[in-house]
């Protein structure tokens, strides 16, 4: 890793931590705060549990391939992140999605600052990992 380069060996880095903020934030939201995810918010989880250990392992590794295995499902966590949150803001109606059963994708369950919620918070952390991995300069590159 060369520092020289403009600091671009960061990125992985940063999108492992982002990773590893959202999960827990996720799992303190539904074990500790009590509060139920929607099926939107299950299929973000989906996305993003796996990406904790995928960073790990390739930053551990010194994987050349980061990108391959980690934008696929960064990149779809931040656009079923990104129809949350136009669900969720009333862009798209309620009826045009499967979210009746259990919790409704648009519940009010927490909002911080008047425009902080849950939805925001998952695109915020999708848009961060994803724009890390492009960032990331492969290894090998000049």
């Amino acid at each position: 890793m060369q520092i020289s380069s403009g600091g671009r060996w960061a990125w992985p880095y940063v999108a492992w931590l982002q990773a590893v903020v959202a999960t827990t934030g996720s799992l303190y939201f539904s074990e500790v705060m009590h509060l139920p995810p929607c099926t939107l918010c299950w299929y973000q989880r989906l996305m993003m549990y796996p990406l904790v250990f995928v960073l790990l392992v390739s930053l551990l590794t010194q994987d050349t391939r980061l990108r391959a295995y980690s934008l696929p499902l960064s990149v779809t966590g931040l656009l079923i992140a990104a129809y949350h949150n136009l669900l969720y803001y009333g862009v798209i109606p309620e009826g045009l999605t499967q979210c009746a059963a259990g919790v409704s994708c648009t519940a009010r369950q927490l909002e911080w600052l008047g425009f902080i919620t849950i939805p925001l918070l998952s695109l915020t952390a999708f848009t961060v990992i994803t724009l890390s991995l492009l960032l990331t300069k492969p290894r090998g590159t000049a």
